[in-house]
C-alpha cells in the first residue's frame, strides 16, 4: 500500500527543491560553449541540468547519515554509502585503512539550569567526551582569574562536585556588525575596550594557572567542565573536542554560557542538571575512500580529486567538508558517464583525519607512492558552499599554462567566477593539497568564499544542509569533473618546479610543519 505524504509536507520539500535549483537551474542551453568537444557539452548537460544528482545525494549525506566524526560509527557509515554509490555507477573504489583511531559514539545531551531559575540550555556534549553515566546535578563554578600557579592550586581544593566553567564569557554576543550598524561610534568603542580589557584579564589568568588547567580541574574532582567558543555570528558556535577524557566535557551557547558565568560571578548559585551519553569504542580502524578510472593510455598517471569525508559533530558537517565530499563524487559520475576511458587513470580520495591534521591524505601519500610520482595534478576542495572564486597555483611556476589551456575549454559561466594566482606561493597550512605540495607534487585548492563560512559554518553548530547553495555545489561538481577531463588528456605532464622561497618556515616542501610522517593512531 502506497504511503501518501501529508501536503504541507508534500510542498513544503517540493518548495525547499525548487529554491535550491533555482531559476533556469535545468536548462542546459544557457552556456557559452569555447569548443565543440562533445565531453564538455555531456559534462554541462549532466552536471548542470536536470541528471544533476547533487541535491539528492547531499541531502541523504547530510540528514540521514549526518555528522562524520573521525572513529565514529557515522563516519564508517558514510564510507559504506560512498562505496555503494560507487559501484551503483560501475566505478572501483575500496576502502583504504592506514591506521587505527579513538571509536567513539555520541549519544544525547540535556542540560538545563534548575538554580536559581529552571531554563533548559542550549548546548552539547564536545567529541570524544565520557558522558555523564545518568543524570548529575552540580554547582557551577567560574574559573578564577589567578594571579599565580600557587593561587590556583589553592582554588582547586573547591571544585570537587561542581561544574566547571573554562572558557572567556563573552560580554556580548551581538555580531560586532550589528554594533557597528546600529550604536554610535563611541558605544561600538566603549564595548571594545571593555571586551578587550576582560579577555586579556581572562588569558592572563588561564596563562598564570598553567597549560594543564583542564585536567588538574578535572582531577581535583569537577563533575564536568563547560566551554563556550563563539564564532562571533548570530547564534553560531564553535564545537572542538572535550578538553580531558576523564570527566564530561560540554559546550554551551554562547548566550547561555555567558548566563551562567554571570550567575556565578555574582554569587548567585548557579545549579545545572546535566544527562549526557556516550560510549567509547576502543580503538577502530582508520581509512580513506579511494575510486578510480583506470587510464587507457597512461595508466600510471594520475589526477586526483580530493575531499576530506570526516567532519565535526557539532552540526551536520554540511560545508566543512560535505559539500567537498558530494562535488568530488558527483564529479566521478559526471567523468563516468562522459569520460569512460580516460587517458591518464583518475582517482578520488575521500580522506579521514583531516580534522585530525590530514592524516589521511598524508597517509595515502606515503602508501600510495606510484600515485604521487605520477601525479599529473590534485584538486582538493574544503571550505564550504558558494562558486569556486580563486585557484592558487601554489608556487608551481609551469602551472598557469595548463590552467590557461584547460580553462580555455570550460563555459566561461564557470571559468568567469575565478580568479588564478599566478604563480602564488605555497599555501603553509590549510587542506588535503597540502600533502601532496609537500612531495612535492602539484596540488591545488579549489578554493570558494571564505568569510562567512568561517564566521558561521565552520566547525560550528550551525553547518547544517540548508546552507548548501545547489547551483553553486553543481557549478563546482562540473567544474572538477571538467578539470579533470582537461589534466588526463593533456599531452603534456605538470611541471613540479617551484618558486624559491626565504629560508625559514616557508623556506620549501619538507620545512613546513604540516610535512612531516603520517601520523597512523590518535596516540601519535
Amino acid at each position: 500500500m502506497m504511503k501518501r505524504i501529508p501536503a504541507s509536507a508534500s510542498f513544503a520539500l517540493l518548495a525547499l527543491t525548487a529554491f535550491h535549483a533555482g531559476p533556469g537551474a535545468g536548462d542546459a542551453a544557457a552556456q557559452t560553449f569555447p569548443t565543440d568537444d562533445p565531453v564538455i557539452r555531456l559534462m554541462w548537460e549532466e552536471g548542470m541540468g536536470d541528471g544533476s544528482q547533487a541535491f539528492d545525494l547531499s541531502q541523504a549525506l547530510m540528514d540521514s547519515i549526518g555528522p562524520r566524526l573521525m572513529g565514529s560509527p557515522s563516519f564508517d557509515a558514510a564510507g559504506d554509502w560512498l562505496l555503494a554509490r560507487y559501484a551503483e555507477w560501475g566505478i572501483e573504489a575500496e576502502k583504504q585503512e592506514y591506521g587505527t583511531w579513538i571509536g567513539w559514539e555520541r549519544g544525547y545531551s540535556h542540560i538545563d539550569l534548575t538554580a536559581p531559575r529552571v531554563r533548559s540550555l542550549e548546548g552539547m556534549m564536545l567529541a570524544w567526551s565520557p558522558g555523564t553515566d545518568g543524570p548529575v546535578e552540580a554547582d557551577v563554578e567560574l574559573l578564577p582569574q589567578a594571579g599565580s600557579r600557587e593561587e590556583f592550586d589553592a582554588w582547586l581544593l573547591s571544585v570537587s562536585g561542581k561544574a566547571v566553567l573554562i572558557s572567556f564569557p563573552e560580554p556580548t554576543c551581538r555580531e560586532d556588525q550589528s554594533w557597528e550598524d546600529h550604536a554610535t561610534p563611541e558605544t561600538v568603542e566603549r564595548m571594545r575596550a571593555g571586551r578587550d580589557e576582560a579577555r586579556g584579564a581572562w588569558f592572563s589568568g588561564m596563562r598564570n594557572a598553567g597549560g594543564d588547567f583542564a585536567q588538574r580541574i578535572a582531577d581535583a574532582g569537577a563533575v564536568a567542565l563547560l566551554t563556550g567558543r563563539w564564532s562571533q555570528g548570530w547564534g553560531v558556535d564553535k564545537i572542538f573536542s572535550s578538553p580531558t577524557r576523564t570527566v564530561p566535557g560540554l559546550h554551551l551557547s554562547c548566550e547561555d554560557y555567558g548566563l551562567l558565568a554571570r550567575l556565578a560571578e555574582r554569587g548567585q548559585s548557579p545549579r545545572v542538571r546535566i544527562d549526557a551519553r556516550a560510549e567509547f569504542l576502543g580503538d577502530v580502524p582508520a581509512f580513506n575512500v579511494v575510486g578510480r578510472i583506470p587510464g587507457v593510455e597512461l595508466p600510471d598517471e594520475y589526477v586526483l580529486l580530493s575531499a576530506h569525508l570526516d567532519s565535526w559533530d557539532g552540526a551536520s558537517g554540511a560545508t566543512d567538508n560535505g559539500t567537498g565530499t558530494i562535488m568530488m563524487l558527483e564529479a566521478m559520475r559526471l567523468l563516468k558517464a562522459a569520460y569512460p576511458n580516460p587517458r591518464r587513470t583518475i582517482l578520488v580520495g575521500h580522506w579521514g583525519g583531516e580534522e585530525q591534521g590530514l592524516i589521511g591524505s598524508t597517509a595515502f601519500a606515503a602508501d600510495n607512492p606510484e600515485a604521487v610520482d605520477g601525479l599529473q595534478a590534485a584538486f582538493n576542495q574544503d571550505n564550504g558552499t558558494w562558486r569556486i572564486d580563486y585557484i592558487r597555483m601554489q608556487g608551481f611556476t609551469g602551472a598557469g599554462a595548463h590552467f590557461g589551456r584547460w580553462f580555455s575549454n570550460i563555459p566561461v559561466e564557470i571559468t568567469g567566477h575565478i580568479e588564478l594566482d599566478i604563480p602564488g606561493v605555497p599555501e603553509t597550512g590549510g587542506s588535503d593539497h597540502m600533502s601532496f605540495i609537500c612531495v612535492p607534487a602539484p596540488g591545488f585548492r579549489l578554493q570558494s568564499n571564505y568569510p562567512d563560512y568561517r564566521q558561521y559554518t565552520w566547525h560550528t553548530n550551525r553547518d547544517t544542509f540548508d546552507k548548501v547553495v545547489f547551483d553553486d555545489l553543481r557549478n563546482n561538481a562540473t567544474l572538477a569533473a571538467m578539470l579533470a577531463y582537461q589534466a588526463s588528456e593533456d599531452p603534456e605532464r605538470v611541471p613540479r618546479d617551484m618558486r624559491v622561497l626565504p629560508a625559514g618556515p616557508r623556506g620549501g616542501p619538507g620545512q613546513w610543519p604540516q610535512c612531516r610522517p603520517p601520523r597512523r593512531s590518535a596516540g601519535g
